[in-house]
């Protein structure tokens, strides 16, 4: 049994003082560090074990969403709470396409049924049906865990993940987390969860409701994600042929046209632009 955990993928770059310590602070005790050594010095394997290690190839994602609820990207942040090494753990469900964050949750700790929780709930408040969605997210513990995987399978959700150590891979969940962390109210610490919760429940309604996004044609992400797109770029389009017909001279060759919104975001746009799929 030692061997078998000296030899799997989550030990087999470690060294048999921190198997065996990591395996003692979970509850295991198989043999004394000096028999894991004997044992890998028997198979020729007591040298630098970090440099055995072979990692498998990881497939770049490219993901494409033409609407909401197609693609979603979520991710969890560490908030510093009010003491030196206390956090609290900001979990957000973000929609790709019209970047509306769909739901978020702070708690003590990170926990794969929490996160379980958060996407079911998520996907029932937005009557999510069998194959219509994908969930992508890094490779953290709460992200890659089993009770996702199962839930996810059982609602009929697609789950990708990025390759390890690629942030681009997940460029959405990260724009948004700068987003709130780059805000003037934004403290340098938390006083209690209670804070935190409260910071976020007004950070959230307005990146949802009034923060104009630039790469959503200036549009707010409810906006886009209720399908009020057409509707309001029309009116717009009204307000700026009333500014050319009273004052054409301010705008140079033709009538003005309000921003465009992107009709596909990808995540890893295929360097095959005709490609269209994912």
């Amino acid at each position: 049994m030692a061997l078998a955990h000296l030899h799997g993928e989550r030990f087999q770059d470690r060294s048999p003082a921190a198997v065996y310590a990591t395996l003692l602070d979970e509850g295991e005790y198989h043999c004394s560090i000096r028999s894991m050594y004997r044992l890998l010095k028997r198979r020729g394997e007591s040298r630098e074990r970090r440099d055995q290690l072979t990692h498998p190839p990881y497939q770049k994602p490219e993901l494409l969403a033409t609407a909401p609820n197609q693609l979603w990207s979520w991710d969890i942040t560490k908030l510093l709470g009010p003491a030196k090494w206390t956090y609290f753990y900001l979990y957000v469900i973000l929609d790709v396409f019209s970047h509306y964050v769909t739901g978020w949750m702070v708690a003590m700790r990170e926990s794969a049924e929490l996160a379980k929780r958060l996407i079911e709930e998520n996907c029932a408040k937005q009557n999510i049906q069998r194959g219509q969605l994908t969930l992508h997210a890094d490779r953290g513990t709460s992200m890659s865990s089993k009770p996702v995987a199962f839930l996810l399978a059982d609602l009929g959700v697609t789950k990708t993940h990025s390759r390890p150590h690629i942030s681009d891979d997940n460029p959405y969940s990260e724009s948004q987390f700068r987003t709130m962390k780059y805000r003037p109210e934004f403290p340098d610490r938390f006083g209690c969860i209670q804070d935190s919760r409260a910071f976020s429940q007004g950070f959230f309604r307005w990146y949802n409701e009034e923060h104009r996004h630039s790469g959503l044609g200036l549009l707010t992400p409810a906006m886009v994600h209720y399908k009020q797109t057409a509707l309001i770029l029309e009116q717009r389009q009204t307000v700026l042929d009333a500014a050319y017909r009273v004052h054409p001279e301010r705008f140079v060759h033709q009538a003005p046209k309000p921003t465009a919104v992107p009709t596909e975001v990808w995540i890893n746009k295929p360097l095959n632009t005709n490609e269209n799929t994912h």
